[in-house]
């Protein structure tokens, strides 16, 4: 049970035992960054894993040498476009079973096809945005996988939105990670890069509120 515990500690907060890991597993730390991006993104129910906080991490680390750049850019860039490549499949396929059964008060598939239609509009936005905001991410190409958005429009956004997201997450830690004020200062800076994530979300609920008012 216990082991159990340090493996679900080592899982949700890797970006605060990065260095630990690195040291005790060495070339198999890429491996664990692999399935802890490909699992925030793919799967809908691990939205609480590390994203932004880790990749920062991931290039503070690659600054002083303990890991290789660009092979961290290129794994993880490919770990978050499966992740959400599978994430838009498994709601694409659980999406007609969930709303083939008569409409409830919520599951009706008025709301499918409105789903849809806004994802045809402005579902390349939403996806590219998305991976910036933490939980949102996890559930935006499962969302657009239910509303049936066009998979080769879905893919070329998901390819974009991933790398964007990786390089810059990952570069930011690269250059101002190993920055003494930012090093002393860490947990502070790993908490504004949360809440810079989730700054879109909050201002664009603020602005439907307003327009609500």
């Amino acid at each position: 049970m216990e082991l159990l515990k340090d493996l679900l500690d080592l899982f949700l907060h890797l970006d605060t035992h990065l260095q630990t890991v690195i040291q005790t597993y060495g070339v198999w730390t890429y491996a664990l960054l692999f399935l802890i991006i490909f699992c925030e993104t793919g799967l809908v129910v691990t939205p609480i894993l590390p994203g932004d906080s880790l990749l920062f991490a991931v290039g503070t680390f690659a600054a002083s040498g303990s890991l290789d750049l660009t092979w961290t850019l290129g794994l993880l860039s490919v770990a978050a476009i499966l992740g959400d490549a599978l994430n838009y499949t498994i709601g694409h396929f659980m999406g007609p079973k969930v709303f083939s059964r008569p409409d409830g008060r919520f599951l009706k598939k008025e709301y499918l096809d409105r789903t849809h239609q806004f994802y045809e509009k402005y579902g390349g936005k939403t996806i590219i945005i998305a991976r910036f905001v933490p939980i949102i991410r996890t559930f935006a190409p499962f969302v657009a996988g239910v509303g049936r958005m066009t998979y080769w429009k879905f893919a070329s956004y998901n390819v974009i939105g991933g790398i964007l997201w990786i390089v810059v997450c990952t570069v930011a830690g690269y250059l101002f990670g190993n920055i003494p004020i930012v090093k002393d200062n860490f947990t502070l800076v790993i908490l504004a890069i949360i809440f810079i994530s989730i700054l879109p979300g909050l201002v664009e609920y603020w602005r439907q509120r307003r327009s609500l008012a």
